[in-house]
């Protein structure tokens, strides 16, 4: 199939791996793939994975009925270069990542009569109202509404985003579940987990490891309390390989602690190089998110084989299993991660059992981005025989 990829994604963060990935299993698939997005250079967007420079300026300049309305007038922007691009290469599906005020997608539908597959991972103008604040939410829904009906077929992330869906009207028939997934040839030739900690200074620790930006409501002071509250002879060590506006305050706190040494923090590395550090961790931490997310770094932690620490929560459960191949915790108990984080401290085997599940879930699940990418085009195979009918 030749497909065109839409989306106005800038920043260099999860949403550039799903991108690129996806991308790379469709032509792993054998499928031309053409992309239609913003013309940014990599230097512009933020190393630490925030959005491009100029777009964090017009956020911090722009009034915000101003910048919604920008949002809104840049979908004809993407119209027309989707458009020319529609029309230079006769794609037979159109793949678009939802985002909160683009019509393009939608637009380029029904004037070429393409089919529209829609990944969604996340209902932005809920998350949007929550966290960053919108000044046109009642706008803000009724286009996010029309967006998910017009699509053919529409992939959230999670069943639970994909029940909400359900409950503001969009036909359970179009909807199909594909959450994130894994490279596998990102896990090959990996280092022992004994070398990679010999890396990294970290010989002989039992190292509680998590990746990603570190942002305040990770809590990752909560787990440097706990690492101080150890016993010395378990030489229990926090590692973070990223970087984040929090890393200031937990190093703050290891020091008040007294523990400095029990705290490592590699600092922002190419995302190549994320799997063969991870290789340190013996306990690897998912730590509280919003529920209908499906986070990329759970899905590394699978395919390291590592023993998962993740909130009890229903996205969860959709790949997890407590006791099974993670321990789950629950996120509304004030000591819930430090319970869980005690029973795998104190017990050997839960660690070893957890962690050799893990990556069999990879497996079982199908959870590759090549799988998705087969799943994705009999998806419009399936749309284009209703049509030829």
């Amino acid at each position: 199939m030749r497909i065109v990829y839409h989306h106005r994604t800038a920043s260099r963060d999860g949403q550039s791996t799903h991108i690129e990935e996806m991308i790379r299993g469709l032509r792993a698939n054998g499928h031309t793939v053409v992309e239609s997005a913003p013309a940014v250079h990599a230097a512009a967007a933020s190393a630490s994975g925030g959005s491009a420079g100029w777009v964090g300026r017009l956020k911090t300049w722009l009034p915000r009925p101003v910048y919604e309305l920008a949002e809104i007038a840049y979908s004809f922007v993407a119209y027309r270069r989707l458009a020319q691009v529609i029309r230079e290469h006769k794609p037979e599906g159109l793949y678009e990542r939802y985002n909160l005020f683009l019509l393009a997608g939608v637009w380029a539908k029904k004037r070429f009569g393409i089919p529209l597959v829609l990944e969604v991972n996340a209902p932005m103008a809920v998350e949007r109202a929550q966290y960053g604040g919108l000044a046109m939410p009642g706008l803000a829904h009724r286009i996010e509404r029309y967006v998910w009906r017009q699509a053919d077929c529409i992939l959230p992330v999670t069943q639970v985003l994909a029940d909400y869906m359900v409950s503001i009207g969009v036909d359970p028939a179009r909807i199909h579940v594909i959450p994130n997934g894994i490279n596998p040839a990102h896990f090959e030739h990996l280092p022992t987990s004994a070398a990679a900690k010999a890396e990294l200074g970290l010989e002989g620790r039992l190292v509680v490891g998590f990746t990603g930006f570190v942002r305040e409501w990770d809590r990752l002071d909560r787990i440097m309390k706990w690492v101080a509250a150890q016993d010395p002879r378990q030489n229990v060590h926090l590692l973070v390989i990223g970087d984040g506006p929090a890393r200031a305050e937990i190093e703050a706190c290891a020091a008040e602690l007294g523990v400095p040494q029990q705290l490592s923090f590699t600092g922002a590395v190419p995302r190549e190089r994320v799997p063969a550090l991870s290789m340190a961790f013996d306990i690897a931490l998912q730590t509280a998110l919003v529920p209908y997310a499906s986070p990329l770094c759970l899905f590394e932690y699978l395919a390291l084989g590592k023993a998962i620490v993740a909130p009890d929560q229903p996205n969860h459960h959709e790949i997890l299993s407590d006791g099974e191949d993670a321990v789950l915790y629950r996120p509304d108990d004030d000591q819930g991660i430090e319970k869980a984080l005690d029973a795998l401290l104190a017990d050997a085997g839960l660690r070893e059992k957890v962690a050799a599940n893990a990556s069999a879930v990879i497996t079982r699940r199908g959870l590759t981005w090549s799988q998705h990418a087969r799943r994705v085009v009999g998806l419009f195979d399936g749309l284009r025989a209703v049509k030829a009918s």
